[in-house]
């Protein structure tokens, strides 16, 4: 692993590249004092972790991570800072990690560990729903099929109320807007949700969806989701989220305002 270290004073970006000597993982360190070396020497050099420090002179570490980020989208970043009020511009850029100054060398050993980590591929849970852009429902990392687009709509809208029950009155309103409940609706939407019940059936999925007493839900503990990861502050989904929630659905659009919101966006 290869770390840059970047802090205008001269005595802190020492003592980090010492510390970051320390651990075993790291094999090679680069420490700069000046913010514009530091962005010359990314745009020819590969590094995996850029520790950097926030109030510098000639350039601010949101700034450089920014720049730093458009050269090399993989690299992560850990701000370094003895100022707690950069924590929500920190969290704006989707940084990994945020010491305080004083740097404790456990604390660096954490995060550093933490950044490393997001490197690794992560192999699909079982279930896993899709929600950050178009929607899919994977299986052991493939798409299932739909054989009604309003099924897969339906259990879109299931997973985004994250295990709340919903009444078929509600589910239909959200999925058809300004159409009429009536008799002939009702029929029609029963068989959306028959439709959606086979299509688990079909692929050994029926357990995550209960119906009972009128009403639906989606079983959360039985699903991995990247909406409910970034909710917990998972921060590789944090990361991932690219400003689309379920895209191709309007009702979905007050949940992206919510996470835009959260993410300060």
């Amino acid at each position: 692993m290869k770390i840059i270290c970047v802090d205008d004073e001269e005595l802190i970006l020492n003592l980090i590249i010492y510390m970051c000597e320390q651990i075993p993982q790291i094999d090679e360190v680069e420490g700069f004092s000046s913010a514009l070396k530091a962005l010359d020497y990314i745009k020819n050099n590969k590094a995996d972790i850029a520790l950097l420090d926030i109030d510098m002179p000639e350039m601010n570490g949101i700034t450089l991570a920014v720049k730093m980020k458009e050269i090399d989208p993989e690299i992560k970043i850990i701000f370094l800072t003895g100022y707690s009020q950069y924590a929500v511009d920190a969290f704006k850029i989707h940084a990994q990690g945020y010491l305080m100054k004083p740097i404790n060398k456990d604390r660096l050993i954490e995060e550093i560990n933490f950044a490393a980590k997001e490197n690794d591929t992560d192999d699909y849970p079982h279930f896993f729903a899709r929600t950050f852009g178009a929607f899919d429902f994977l299986i052991d990392g493939q798409p299932i099929k739909f054989s009604r687009s309003k099924s897969k709509e339906l259990l879109a809208y299931l997973i985004d109320k994250k295990g709340a029950g919903i009444t078929r009155a509600d589910a239909f309103s959200a999925l058809y807007e300004d159409a009429i409940y009536d008799r002939k609706m009702q029929k029609q939407f029963d068989v959306i949700i028959r439709s959606l019940k086979e299509t688990l059936s079909l692929n050994d999925a029926e357990e995550i969806l209960d119906i009972k007493s009128g009403e639906l839900r989606i079983k959360t503990d039985l699903i991995k989701c990247d909406l409910y990861s970034l909710l917990d502050g998972d921060v590789k989904y944090i990361n991932s989220y690219q400003g689309e929630y379920m895209s191709a659905y309007p009702w979905a659009s007050m949940t992206e305002a919510f996470i835009d919101n959260k993410l300060n966006k």
